[in-house]
């Protein structure tokens, strides 16, 4: 999380939201999902040359429509999508741009992640042509796989997802309120944003001395318990791109300035369930956060406090009271 500033005054609410995940993710090379005569096509990185017959006949059929100028088509003309008929949509629809946004929504709607057979069969699609634009959504960041193969929206929605952000947000506050009334420390809500831990929601303590941080305000991943807790739960290659883009400069004496620490640490994390600032980020500082998991919004909750008055001692109960919240915010499976 984030121990933070000082603060003697009540900030305002945050009202904006988190911005787009900046940085290209590299891809990991394919090799999952394919059996026999499949894994000589697709398992070595290479793709094959034959596609499938209806893919290549609508595909040809849409090229051979749509190659003129854009001066052949009045563009205000057009109708309105909602509402055009079967022969108006054909002048104007792009099935390529049809076939990604059918592969986005069943990743979407799916209530977990999807191997490539489970996409390729949803959306009625060659396995090849899907992990085609798989590939290219996972390049770009808009899709990330996971260490098993399943694919699922990637960070590149983030600064999109303005809508779940709001849905988070209230129905967090109340929680963090209580929190902050049982423990008298601030509570926080944050999000990754970027390269960056984005305090979205703050509940400030009462106390005229506490720890704080401004409502829309950023701290680094590698010396925040909030930081610690989002990064435990992505992949290994992720976390070290995140924190290439960042220098890892001490703000004290404790703070971790090794990437290669950072990720030991992120073991203790994800074995324990909570992650601890231990004057990392303030020198007077202790804070303890716990990642809400299954949402696509990569997102924790902590409680910060003066070391003072916030001990060792008063961590693992902390961190249970979170882990309660946190499992309590969890988007609501469908079965």
């Amino acid at each position: 999380m984030s121990c933070a500033r000082r603060s003697t005054a009540r900030q305002s609410d945050f009202r904006g939201r988190p911005e787009l995940a900046p940085g290209k993710r590299s891809c990991v090379q394919y090799a999952s999902e394919t059996t026999g005569s499949e894994q000589k096509t697709l398992g070595g990185g290479a793709m094959p040359r034959k596609r499938a017959a209806d893919r290549d006949h609508d595909d040809l059929e849409h090229a051979h429509a749509h190659a003129h100028d854009d001066e052949t088509i009045d563009i205000h003309a057009a109708p309105d999508p909602a509402t055009a008929t079967p022969e108006q949509a054909r002048k104007y629809n792009n099935r390529s741009v049809e076939r990604v946004v059918s592969m986005l929504n069943a990743l979407q709607e799916a209530p977990e992640p999807m191997s490539l057979v489970e996409i390729h069969r949803s959306i009625r699609m060659a396995k090849a042509t899907a992990f085609r634009y798989l590939w290219t959504l996972e390049k770009h960041r808009y899709v990330e796989r996971d260490t098993d193969g399943r694919y699922r929206l990637g960070l590149g929605f983030v600064g999109m997802q303005s809508r779940d952000l709001d849905v988070l947000k209230e129905r967090a506050r109340p929680w963090l309120e209580r929190l902050r009334d049982d423990t008298g420390e601030t509570t926080n809500l944050g999000v990754l944003d970027g390269s960056a831990v984005r305090y979205v929601e703050v509940a400030e303590s009462h106390r005229t001395v506490r720890m704080a941080s401004a409502p829309g305000s950023r701290d680094p991943l590698y010396c925040t318990a909030l930081g610690k807790a989002i990064t435990a739960q992505l992949p290994e290659d992720l976390v070290r791109e995140l924190l290439d883009q960042e220098e890892m400069t001490p703000r004290t004496q404790s703070t971790i300035t090794s990437v290669d620490d950072y990720l030991a640490q992120l073991t203790t994390v994800r074995l324990r369930g909570y992650a601890v600032d231990d004057g990392e980020n303030e020198v007077d500082g202790r804070c303890v956060a716990v990642a809400i998991l299954g949402s696509r919004l990569p997102a924790a909750l902590s409680v910060s406090g003066p070391a003072s008055r916030f001990l060792p001692e008063d961590v693992a109960g902390v961190a249970s009271s979170l882990i309660e919240i946190a499992a309590r915010l969890q988007p609501m499976r469908r079965d």
